[in-house]
């Protein structure tokens, strides 16, 4: 029998079963109402009409034509609703008594006729409510049975389809997803072997086929694959750089002649073992395998490993690998591959540029400096009368040459940072000393400029654990380009606040601010916005950035063209 003709003979049977149920609890409940609405019509109304003319015949001598009014009112609802046999001759045997009742209004036999009557008549329709009761309470029993009949053939009928429906489909569909996984795992002699004359019977004639097909297909392309294999290993044991392949288990695929040499580990000890089994006794597998959990701020340092006989330096890289599967549109991770790019020569001419700049900043700072010292003679009255022209020429050179000692001071801080060689001096400061320096050393600039410096600060801040010289020299870097671009009579503000733990120094401007493009090379040396004041060397933020990292910090700006800059560091308080 075919699956579709199943679901139907059994969704359809469970269909005709409710039917049969609701029509079955609705013919029951319709006449369980019908008995229920039957009384309360027929006698309950009587009840009450006649509760009605006894209270109206006790009020009587009280207020003779108002209980006159309320009995007849009540008298010929009675007579309306006369449905009991020998209702009708108490009824009408009392309306006659009460004819003469009204000519003779204080008869008191008459009247205890009229109660007489009144009593039969509520006698009489107790007993016939009595009598329908019982017949509501035998429907009523009589609906529990077939209802339960009815409802317990369901419940079997359901339970039957319930055990039996679901398994008929849902064990030839599990049968063929195990024998799909196994063909996805490359086991293409797997085979399915139920053979129904349904739906599920076509499919596995089809699956079969198809695994045939690819068994085939897998068998004529071995060699194919297994050239392609050795080419590729064959390219990657070739590479000069060290590089390492894992699954996504971190189970090591490959490893090349150049990994092999710097891990210092034969093929037979690498190949197919875990990356963690092997950190355990590797230090250099140990460093490979952890990820790096730096500050996006923050440079990443190269590794340093001892490889050909001296110390060189490597840049890691981890290359995630994921494919999409054929008729899949979801890729999947299969592994990573870690490469190793030797960056000793690199690093080598690095070392010798930031000794060249050092040693010829620190020779450079001796001549400046005595023609500084040179100037400042040339100025003093007792050397001798100078004319204005003269003054114009002294002071030009004053300014090239201060600007040559900023530039070599900046260089030599710089060559220092990279070298190691400066020393910090990390101790308890306070922010609000450093703020003060900051702004003082700048107050000569803001008043030519006759810009308006605002200082805002929280109160109550804690110590910082920083270098209170260097921090300054961040800050007052800060503070002087805001100045140098901002236009006169602007303002600058300076805040100082709490943040996470954090104490936040920031440096607010109103300048042309700086595009996006730009706002990640700021810090970056010899950096230097296009269209900017080239007054410089574009090392300033370099070096600010190299003294707050050095410091454990954090240091960035916002900006937003036309607008302004924030420039900020975050030093941690103590």
């Amino acid at each position: 029998m075919k699956i579709k003709t199943k679901l139907n003979l059994g969704v359809g049977l469970l269909f005709l079963l409710i039917i049969i149920l609701s029509l079955v609890g609705a013919f029951y409940i319709f006449s369980i109402k019908k008995d229920t609405e039957n009384i309360l019509k027929a006698n309950y109304n009587t009840l009450e009409y006649s509760r009605n003319m006894l209270l109206s015949l006790d009020e009587m001598n009280a207020d003779e034509e108002k209980a006159i009014v309320v009995f007849e009112t009540n008298l010929i609802k009675q007579i309306a609703n006369i449905t009991e046999a020998g209702e009708d001759n108490a009824t009408y045997n009392l309306k006659k008594v009460f004819n003469f009742l009204k000519k003779n209004k204080t008869d008191e036999t008459l009247k205890s006729q009229i109660r007489q009557d009144i009593f039969e008549i509520m006698k009489l329709n107790m007993n016939a409510i009595k009598q329908k009761s019982d017949i509501a309470k035998h429907t009523a029993e009589a609906a529990n049975f077939w209802i339960a009949i009815t409802g317990t053939l369901c419940f079997l009928i359901a339970f039957n389809l319930l055990v039996n429906l679901p398994n008929n489909i849902a064990n030839p569909i599990k049968e063929l997803t195990a024998s799909i996984k196994e063909i996805a795992n490359k086991n293409y002699s797997q085979r399915v072997h139920f053979m129904n004359h349904n739906e599920f019977g076509d499919l596995a004639k089809s699956f079969n086929t198809m695994a045939e097909k690819l068994q085939e297909y897998n068998n004529s392309n071995l060699y194919k694959l297994s050239f392609e294999k050795k080419r590729l290993e064959t390219l990657i044991n070739n590479m000069h750089d060290p590089i390492v392949g894992l699954d996504n288990q971190g189970l090591i695929l490959f490893a090349n002649d150049e990994a092999l040499k710097i891990i210092g580990l034969k093929t037979e000890e690498v190949i197919g073992k875990l990356t963690a089994t092997l950190a355990l006794t590797n230090d250099l597998m140990k460093s490979l395998i952890v990820s790096d959990f730096q500050n996006e701020s923050r440079k990443v340092l190269p590794m340093k490993i001892f490889a050909d006989g001296k110390e060189s330096y490597f840049e890691k890289e981890i290359v995630n690998i994921t494919i999409k599967p054929t008729g899949e549109d979801q890729t999947i991770d299969i592994g990573n591959v870690i490469i190793l790019r030797n960056i000793t020569v690199f690093k080598e001419l690095d070392f010798a540029k930031t000794n060249f700049i050092a040693t010829v900043s620190h020779e450079l700072k001796t001549p400046i400096s005595s023609i500084k010292l040179s100037l400042q003679l040339l100025e003093k009255a007792e050397t001798g009368n100078i004319n204005e022209d003269q003054k114009q020429l002294i002071e030009s050179i004053k300014d090239d040459s201060q600007r040559l000692l900023k530039i070599t001071g900046e260089l030599l801080e710089l060559s220092q940072l990279e070298t190691g060689n400066i020393k910090l001096t990390i101790e308890k400061s306070n922010p609000y000393e450093i703020i003060s320096y900051a702004t003082e050393a700048v107050k000569v600039q803001v008043e030519l400029k006759q810009i308006d410096l605002i200082i805002e600060t929280e109160q109550n801040l804690p110590d910082i654990k920083a270098d209170s010289e260097k921090t300054a020299w961040v800050l007052v870097n800060f503070l002087t380009n805001a100045i140098t671009y901002s236009s006169e009579n602007s303002k600058i503000i300076v805040k100082l606040k709490n943040e996470n733990n954090q104490v936040v120094f920031q440096v607010i401007d109103t300048g042309k601010g700086i595009d996006n493009r730009y706002k990640t090379k700021v810090f970056d040396k010899y950096f230097q916005v296009p269209g900017s004041h080239k007054s410089g060397t574009g090392l300033g933020l370099a070096i600010s950035k190299e003294f707050i990292e050095a410091q454990n910090g954090t240091i960035g700006v916002e900006s937003e063209l036309g607008v302004g800059s924030t420039f900020y560091f975050k030093l941690t308080a103590v």
